[in-house]
């Protein structure tokens, strides 16, 4: 429907045309000033055509309801189809890394963005032992932090082609 921005237009206008109509008859009236009445075929006329432009308000705003509904519904198929890929290419590269299971944890912990002592309360261990689990996991991956860390799974995603070049999501 948003294809045809002109039907969108001229929906409006009928609609906008009527309330103006109607809301300055009953303005007049409430005021008590003095209007020339105008023929009852024409107000007739004008009463269908509002009521024309309401039904047609009503199923222009059912259509875009449905469209909206629909691109949420694909953009929420997406999200988790990148998802998934996500974490098959986490599990991989971790495979390919040789990460311990208890360095995946860590590892998916830090690509979430938690601090050395929140992972370390999760896990019931110290901060200490999360570091050094944490610089084996940047040892193995050949990085130097937690940025280039979540970097390789970024790249990974755009050259799968998972993500639209750049980045973007839109």
């Amino acid at each position: 429907m948003l294809k045809r921005p002109g039907v969108f237009v001229i929906i409006l206008v009928v609609q906008l045309v009527c309330a103006v109509f109607f809301v300055s008859e009953i303005m007049l009236t409430v005021f008590g000033l003095p209007f020339a009445p105008i023929p009852w075929q024409v107000h007739e006329l004008i009463e269908i055509g509002a009521a024309i432009g309401l039904i047609m308000g009503v199923v222009l705003g059912a259509l875009l309801l449905r469209s909206a509904l629909r691109r949420t519904r694909a953009a929420e198929q997406a999200l988790r189809a990148a998802s998934g890929a996500f974490m098959e290419l986490v599990e991989d590269r971790f495979d390919e890394w040789g990460l311990t299971p208890a360095e995946r944890d860590v590892a998916l912990f830090a690509l979430k963005g938690m601090s050395l002592a929140e992972i370390a309360r999760l896990r019931a261990t110290s901060e200490g032992t999360v570091k050094a689990q944490t610089n084996a996991i940047y040892r193995k991956a050949g990085v130097t932090g937690r940025p280039q860390l979540l970097s390789v799974f970024v790249d990974d995603l755009m050259s799968d082609g998972v993500l639209p070049d750049g980045g973007s999501t839109g």
